[in-house]
């Protein structure tokens, strides 16, 4: 796997930002119900990757942090599951 610059990465996204070795971003639902609905949503596209977010939730927020561990750092899995959670957010 190729590691990439996560900074590159956060740039060429909409609203992520990239540390270290990861990209995050906040995403912001209406209620709890449509934020749980869209991490199930997104649990089930993750698992067929076999590729699992960091994320925390508090009601109408999702925080999400994306690396690929055994990479050490941000690689094309944490792009393409960026990209699917942004697609079901909108």
């Amino acid at each position: 796997m190729i590691v990439l610059d996560p900074k590159d990465v956060a740039d060429s996204l909409e609203g992520w930002t990239g540390g270290d070795d990861f990209i995050t971003k906040v995403f912001r639902f209406d209620d709890f119900a449509h934020a749980f609905g869209w991490m199930t949503h997104i649990a089930l596209i993750a698992e067929k990757m076999d590729h699992h977010p960091e994320w925390f939730n508090v009601y109408n927020r999702v925080d999400v942090t994306l690396t690929t561990h055994d990479a050490g750092g941000v690689t094309e899995k944490d792009v393409t599951l960026a990209k699917a959670m942004e697609k079901a957010a909108t």
